[in-house]
């Protein structure tokens, strides 16, 4: 219960405290001269055509713009261009002053684009469960090639391709094109990908995956799928996208458990619809400290002929960052997500400890459910930011930018469940907390070392490698 107790603490002083800090403001600041944008100039581009930067930008030619916000306006523009991902560096300056019109120069060094480098990829949920629950397994090994080219034509288009062998055998071949009009608005894209198993996680009992071998293949999936996607403005994105999916495994899985697919089905068969918004004005898209992130889907699984699988899926994420003090910042994002029916197979069930879903401090656990939600709140506290320069590499990427974040954060969640099989995590509040920290650098790398604690009393150090909210 003391356990309980002190996270609970922790999740409560965060959630109120960083709403309240965060209510600081600058001062009003009085209206002074003003400069009229003559023209928006960009230079350093060889790849990106200069048209796809100038659609990323917020300065336009005849802008007003007034003195006492331009370094403001100029420093989010700047932001704005490392946001797309496509440049490792940008600056924007103000030239050739003539009475009240300037020129907006931005000037930007691109990064590289081409890659292709070998895959070594845990095929478990986490580090911590590969290392400690599954005995650092070399069997539980994805290995392989990955190549893309981003910025293929230089309209921020990527084409990408992996092959893996190992735990997890795939062939996966994607293409996307952000914009096929003149007025960079929609786009469109495609995936096609094959994959095989020899182990299979069939079932979960007392919020534990259970895992079964054997030498033949035990599942074998297909998809397929297509998207469109409309941006009219800069920070909100639109896409619609559907796919066909076929997935199927062997008389050993069925016995094991009949209702993996479904009424001991050995193959099923589903056409899915999904709408998918996205909304974003932070001041990092890779790692965010200031700004607003909200993201919603309604998916559709199962239509017509195509639905051995059926259901409608709504899901939403919104998190706020704050810039408390200098250097200091907070966080608080919640997701949720519901499933209708709430009888589905097994395979269907999969709620809090999978992909990005899960509380930090319970990695080793899994929830199942059909639906559910999370809170997270985390502050955190600029340590280091400095480079490193790198022997070898040329010259434009030799300078590596790291910045090491401390953080304290409290985690609360709650999944529904039809059917718990002896699942103690279920249908029930839980809580953790911790502190950690992050260590980032670009091509959006971020490392992340935590120390947590649930309301179970179980504590323990977790490493990983994505952003947390």
């Amino acid at each position: 219960m003391r356990v309980v107790l002190h996270i609970y603490g922790i999740w409560l002083c965060l959630l109120f405290a960083l709403p309240v800090l965060a209510q600081v403001e600058n001062p009003p600041v009085q209206e002074a001269a003003y400069m009229v944008v003559r023209h928006v100039v960009v230079q350093g581009n060889k790849k990106t055509r200069t048209s796809i930067i100038l659609r990323e930008l917020p300065v336009r030619p005849g802008d007003t713009i007034y003195l006492n916000v331009l370094g403001e306006t100029l420093e989010s523009s700047r932001k704005q261009l490392l946001n797309t991902s496509l440049f490792l560096n940008a600056t924007a300056n103000v030239k050739n002053w003539e009475g009240q019109e300037a020129d907006v120069v931005f000037e930007v060094w691109e990064r590289w684009y081409l890659f292709a480098f070998p895959i070594f990829k845990l095929a478990d949920r986490n580090f911590n469960q590969w290392w400690v629950e599954q005995n650092r397994s070399l069997k539980r090994v994805n290995v392989g090639v990955k190549a893309f080219q981003d910025n293929l034509t230089g309209r921020n288009d990527d084409i990408y391709a992996d092959v893996t062998v190992g735990y997890t055998q795939r062939f996966l071949l994607g293409y996307n094109l952000p914009y096929i009009d003149k007025r960079f608005r929609h786009g469109i894209g495609f995936v096609v990908s094959y994959s095989r198993n020899r182990e299979l996680n069939y079932i979960s009992d007392a919020n534990k995956q259970q895992f079964f071998r054997q030498d033949d293949f035990l599942r074998r999936q297909f998809q397929f799928g297509i998207t469109y996607s409309y941006r009219k403005a800069i920070s909100t994105r639109h896409q619609l996208s559907m796919s066909y999916n076929n997935e199927t495994v062997n008389d050993s899985v069925v016995i094991l458990n009949p209702d993996y697919l479904g009424n001991a089905r050995k193959e099923v068969r589903h056409l899915d619809l999904a709408y998918r918004f996205n909304y974003i004005q932070a001041d990092s898209w890779q790692y965010p400290l200031k700004g607003t992130m909200l993201q919603g889907e309604v998916l559709k699984t199962g239509i017509g002929p195509l639905s051995d699988i059926d259901y409608v899926k709504f899901r939403v994420r919104a998190i706020k960052y704050w810039e408390l003090a200098r250097k200091t910042y907070g966080a608080l994002g919640v997701l949720g997500q519901a499933k209708f029916p709430d009888i589905q197979p097994y395979a269907g069930v999969r709620a809090m400890g999978y992909g990005d879903d899960y509380l930090r401090g319970l990695e080793y656990y899994v929830v199942d459910g059909t639906s559910f939600f999370i809170l997270k709140s985390t502050l955190r506290r600029e340590l280091l930011n400095f480079r490193v320069n790198l022997p070898i590499v040329p010259k434009k990427f030799s300078s590596l930018p790291i910045r090491v974040l401390a953080k304290a954060y409290g985690d609360m969640g709650y999944v529904y469940s039809r059917m718990t099989r002896n699942g103690i995590l279920n249908n029930r509040m839980l809580y953790t907390g911790g502190i950690g920290l992050d260590v980032v650098s670009f091509y959006d790398a971020c490392i992340r070392f935590e120390y947590s604690i649930n309301q179970l009393g179980e504590k323990g150090l977790f490493l990983h490698a994505k952003l947390d909210m």
